[in-house]
């Protein structure tokens, strides 16, 4: 049993890993669930609780028993997981990087002075403000389709959505521009979806490792573990995107202090071939922009 959040993004998440299994010949079924994250949407996730709201209903399910495991966006969990459970696999990641979606088909300069965008991301919206400082930056919240809905509506200008969940509900046509690493730096973990599990489920290795992505459990695995020397969550702005080639992980990030200070970014590379090595380059990067 999967247990999954409701939104259609979260299911067509969930049924892949659904696919993935029942391809081995195992009966799988869905469990949705409606999270306390899901039912509060007036308010900025720092407001009420962070990124676990998302989880904990979920992590219940697998405590007693009425679900297997859980399928979910990796950018929605928070750095460190609850005592008692374990991320069991990573997905291949989809493309991480932010798309601009506006109503006028517009790219982000081409926006009119002080136009409304809407996001729910602080990370977003740092970025957003060293590229336009002119822009309005507006609070949204709710499922992909809800926020399109209030794009259309008048509500705003342009959103800023990932670019993997819109390529997901088949919806990339709707992107008006693709910002680049270098110009938007990516949340954790974005375009990967993780299995999670309790800690004692043994007898999931070996159904689950299969499906696990190694370039991508590197690759999160380095994000997620600045993200826990930095202590980040969702009441500060925060990112980090790592990335594998030939071997050599190269790893940036950035951070915001209180006040709306400038940003911060720190970066390094090196060799990694295991999760400890990735782990330690995190720490080396999250030491480095502390000190910046």
């Amino acid at each position: 049993m999967i247990a999954t959040r409701r939104s259609p993004l979260a299911l067509w998440q969930a049924r892949e890993v659904q696919r993935r299994l029942q391809a081995s010949g195992r009966p799988v079924r869905l469990e949705p669930i409606t999270t306390t994250g899901d039912r509060i949407l007036d308010r900025a996730l720092d407001k009420v609780g962070g990124k676990g709201l998302f989880l904990k209903e979920i992590e219940q399910a697998l405590l007693q028993g009425k679900a297997d495991l859980a399928v979910h966006s990796l950018k929605d969990m928070p750095m460190a997981l609850p005592a008692g459970f374990r991320l069991a696999a990573v997905l291949p990641r989809e493309d991480p990087r932010d798309a601009l979606v506006a109503s006028g088909g517009q790219v982000l300069a081409e926006l009119p002075e002080g136009a409304r965008v809407g996001t729910s991301s602080l990370r977003r919206a740092m970025m957003l403000s060293r590229m336009r400082p002119d822009l309005q930056i507006a609070f949204i919240r709710g499922n992909v389709e809800g926020r399109l809905a209030k794009l259309a509506s008048g509500e705003f200008a342009a959103i800023v959505l990932a670019l993997a969940g819109l390529r997901r509900l088949g919806l990339e046509q709707r992107v008006t521009e693709v910002f680049e690493p270098s110009r938007m730096l990516p949340a954790v973990g974005q375009g990967a979806i993780a299995i999670e599990t309790c800690s004692g489920r043994c007898d999931l290795e070996e159904i689950i490792a299969p499906m696990n992505d190694r370039c991508t459990e590197l690759c999160v695995s380095a994000e997620r573990a600045v993200g826990r020397h930095m202590d980040a969550g969702c009441s500060q702005p925060f990112a980090a995107y790592a990335r594998l080639s030939a071997g050599v992980m190269h790893l940036e990030a950035a951070h915001q202090g209180q006040g709306g200070a400038e940003p911060r970014f720190s970066m390094a590379s090196a060799p990694v071939s295991q999760v400890e090595q990735a782990l330690s380059l995190g720490e080396e990067v999250a030491a480095r922009l502390r000190k910046t």
